[in-house]
């Protein structure tokens, strides 16, 4: 039988628990997602994992963004037209 290298080895259930306990703290958990995802001594499924985590993340935060814009405009533009002028 082959003896899987510690970076292809699968994770237990405590470490994804850890992992995601870490990840849910504020500050910290962003900066750790960076370290997973780029790091080499990382196992590869929790950096794929901490990849795609930080993916979604940007996509909500672009998300975010075009909404806030887009219907930050429609509030200024509704705004403009009710104001009377004496």
């Amino acid at each position: 039988m082959e003896t899987l290298p510690p970076r292809n080895s699968v994770l237990s259930v405590k470490d994804w628990a850890i992992t995601i306990f870490i990840t849910g703290l504020p500050i910290i958990g962003i900066i750790m997602l960076f370290v997973w995802a780029f790091s080499d001594d990382t196992n590869i499924n929790k950096k794929n994992w901490a990849k795609g985590t930080l993916l979604i993340y940007l996509l909500a935060f672009v998300l975010f963004f075009v909404f806030m814009l887009f219907f930050g405009g429609i509030a200024m533009m509704s705004g403009a037209f009710n104001q009377r002028t004496i």
